[in-house]
């Protein structure tokens, strides 16, 4: 007998799960299905989790290294990279037993195994072991990810040349790593290799790192990291990459058509990721895709079947478990019949570095390219009086207000907590605070959080401590 669903949602990651979750609190019978063998996609397994646990654990290692400077004298610090791993590897296994509970909690049917469409109200389930179920649903989201990208002809063994994934579980240190591509994933594994020694260098074919972040803090940041170790090949374009006994050796060209060899032991790939939609059967159920193979859906979003839906990284926007998370929210309450809705003016972006960078809203650039005119506050964290007091003073904190109604339009930082920081900013955004409704907001002293009402005070040139 085929079991029916009112809901099901194909992909159990960030958006899949959340999807399902609010889908049941809102009284629909849901199943979600997952073929990876462990719920939270991409970000919670091989990706967000995994990174943020090496990208901590790396900082901390180069700390204790140079605790003597700040008058903590310790012995001798030796790297046990076995270890590192299966503190990150622990750290994913109980937050997917984690979410698993959270399904079996909000009464989720979980089902283990590749979905696939066999009718636009039919899904085909294949496990492990090639069993396969059908089951019916009246309506179904789509929610299966994305997938790395590699360069033209040439494909991930992850052990040399290796993805974001193969990237999270090397063996050892490799005395020397290329990474191709000056994005968020290759810029922070590039720093967790670096600081546990390895010589990074990064080939990116554009003039600057970080493309489409304002510029401001995209230079700032480079400056950093150059400082940290990490060397950059700017407008450098790949030509080849050869595998050798010793590694690889990555042949590159510049805009003036100079020629490089970079050898190395491992090389990161780093260029994009694609949306995760092979083997769906959708052009048999009528689910048109954009010219990025991107799920076309409508502001509500439904798909081209209109009891089929999409969320997260197979649809239009940027690729970020957050993103996927409230559309997937936005999703269920559409299905259920409310009127569920994605601000994409307010969806942050955090690179956890250090220091880190977190965006919002527009940057510089696109504001002077929209003819929209602004004025900016800034603050330096060499001036917050948390930061000196740990010595941790990199970066700034840059505000960008309309010239005449002082609506916040976006917020850049770089610097300690950036990550944490940045949410007042979304607050803010989100009921259209201005400039001046930050800086009159008392802010505990002294902590991170003064930068930001430092620079709302800026933005009027009224900064007390610049």
């Amino acid at each position: 007998m085929v079991e029916k669903f009112q809901v099901v949602v194909i992909g159990g990651g960030p958006g899949g799960y959340v999807c399902a979750i609010r889908l049941s609190q809102l009284g629909l019978k849901t199943a979600c299905i997952e073929s990876r063998g462990s719920l939270g996609g991409t970000c919670l397994n091989i990706g967000c989790i995994p990174s943020k646990s090496l990208l901590n654990l790396s900082d901390e290692f180069h700390k204790v290294q140079n605790l003597s400077s700040k008058g903590i004298d310790i012995g001798e610090v030796k790297l046990n990279l076995p270890k590192m791993m299966k503190n990150k590897d622990k750290a994913v296994t109980v937050l997917t037993k984690g979410v698993e509970f959270l399904l079996k909690k909000n009464k989720v049917t979980y089902l283990r195994g590749f979905g696939s469409f066999k009718s636009k109200n039919e899904i085909l389930i294949k496990d492990d072991k090639n069993k396969e179920t059908k089951i019916q649903a009246e309506k179904i989201v789509i929610a299966t990810g994305s997938l790395p990208v590699s360069l033209p002809g040439i494909e991930f063994d992850e052990k040399v040349i290796v993805s974001s994934t193969g990237v999270l579980k090397l063996d050892k240190v490799p005395k020397k790593m290329v990474v191709v591509g000056g994005g968020y994933i290759g810029l922070e594994m590039g720093s967790v290799w670096s600081r546990l020694g390895s010589e990074v260098h990064v080939v990116e074919f554009l003039d600057h790192i970080t493309p489409g972040m304002d510029k401001e803090i995209s230079n700032e940041f480079m400056k950093i990291l150059k400082k940290q170790g990490i060397n950059f090949h700017m407008q450098h374009k790949v030509e080849k990459i050869e595998k050798n006994k010793s590694g690889a050796v990555i042949s590159t060209v510049n805009k003036e058509g100079n020629k490089n060899n970079l050898e190395c032991d491992v090389v990161l790939i780093s260029v994009g990721r694609k949306p995760n939609t092979k083997g769906l059967n959708l052009e048999k159920v009528g689910v048109d895709l954009d010219e990025k193979s991107r799920v076309k859906t409508d502001k509500n979003f439904k798909t081209s079947q209109s009891n089929i839906y999409a969320i997260g990284d197979v649809i239009k926007g940027p690729m970020l478990a957050h993103k996927a998370e409230d559309e997937g929210i936005a999703a269920a309450e559409n299905i259920a019949g409310q009127s569920g809705h994605v601000n994409y003016d307010t969806i942050p972006g955090v690179i956890y570095t250090t220091p880190e960078i977190a965006s919002i809203g527009k940057t510089e650039e696109q504001l002077i390219k929209e003819n929209i005119k602004y004025k900016i506050g800034k603050f330096s964290f060499m001036a917050n009086s948390r930061a000196k007091a740990i010595d941790d003073t990199e970066g700034f904190v840059k505000i960008l207000a309309d010239e005449k109604t002082d609506k916040v339009l976006g917020a850049h930082l770089i610097g300690p907590h950036a990550g944490e920081l940045i949410a007042e900013i979304g607050v803010a955004m989100e009921f259209g605070a201005s400039s001046e409704d930050i800086a009159r907001t008392c802010h505990a002293h002294p902590t991170f959080s003064e930068a930001v009402k430092e620079a709302a005070l800026s933005v009027d040139k009224r900064a007390i401590h610049s």
